[in-house]
């Protein structure tokens, strides 16, 4: 799910903060009073509008963004495939029928050594599960099983549309707190430079909220992952699931330092677990699969 949400993530931010860049230079402010005070009750429907705005746009572009950043290769199953492209479309379908979903997912690859899937999309019927082709490559038919039966898990529980839900109400916040700190910031400087004041830091307290708001995104993402391998469990069985989770443990050092940017995106990961991570620790996912 990393990739699922820092795509989501990424978008939403530059959503809400283009939103709130628009409305600025418009001077579309309908939660200050005629006497440059603020009106709490009508800036906070303001900033719920413009926060689940973001998010829903961010939601409806996920997929999108998945295929044009990692570079997709959609399979189409009625098209000429390989044996292997055959063989995961059929995997994907087959464990999304298990799942009980009703529309299948797009089934795509993306060339990459790394060892890696990712699902995303904006709902069940328009989803979409990709694996790297280092994946293809270095895995077993258990283990493939196991990391595609946790994605399929993922559409199946509906992550995107509560992260979404979640994202929302952090966006509500992050909106409401940048513009009361940029308000309170303005009545600190000359009359004539308090537009200018505003503006620049709402944008900057909006990407600095932001960032705080992604911590309380990151906690329910790592929560949603131990629920996915449940459900992967249930969907190919505890033991490929756990063997799937062993698997990757092999391929850590495959992640690549010079992709600084791409960091949050990786299944495998060289650095230990934080309050930024969207995964929890593979031993910990694990051991409590094993317990269950």
């Amino acid at each position: 799910m990393a990739k699922r949400i820092f795509l989501f993530l990424l978008s939403n931010i530059l959503v809400i903060t283009t939103i709130g860049i628009v409305l600025s230079l418009l001077n579309i402010s309908p939660y200050q009073t005629a006497g440059g005070g603020l009106d709490l009750v009508s800036l906070l429907i303001f900033s719920a509008v413009v926060g689940f705005t973001g998010s829903f746009v961010s939601l409806a572009m996920s997929r999108w963004m998945a295929k044009m950043m990692m570079g997709v290769k959609v399979l189409n199953p009625d098209s000429s495939l390989s044996p292997a492209e055959r063989e995961l479309v059929e995997r994907v379908h087959r464990l999304s029928r298990a799942a009980g979903l009703m529309k299948m997912p797009q089934v795509g690859i993306y060339q990459s050594p790394e060892v890696n899937a990712f699902a995303t999309g904006p709902s069940k019927r328009r989803s979409l599960v990709a694996v790297s082709t280092g994946l293809l490559h270095e895995m077993d038919d258990d283990a493939i099983e196991g990391v595609v039966a946790h994605e399929v898990a993922h559409i199946a529980n509906g992550d995107m549309v509560t992260m979404t839900l979640l994202q929302g109400i952090v966006n509500t916040f992050v909106v409401f707190l940048a513009r009361i700190a940029a308000w309170l910031v303005s009545r600190f400087v000359r009359e004539d430079l308090a537009p200018i004041v505003h503006f620049v830091a709402v944008i900057i307290f909006q990407l600095v909220f932001s960032v705080l708001g992604s911590l309380v995104v990151f906690a329910f993402s790592r929560y949603r992952e131990y629920h996915a391998d449940r459900g992967g469990a249930d969907l190919a069985g505890k033991d490929k699931m756990v063997h799937a989770l062993r698997s990757l443990k092999q391929y850590t050092q495959r992640v690549r330092d010079d992709q600084a940017s791409l960091s949050t995106l990786k299944i495998n990961s060289k650095k230990g677990m934080s309050l930024f991570s969207t995964h929890p620790d593979l031993d910990d996912r694990i051991n409590r699969l094993e317990a269950k």
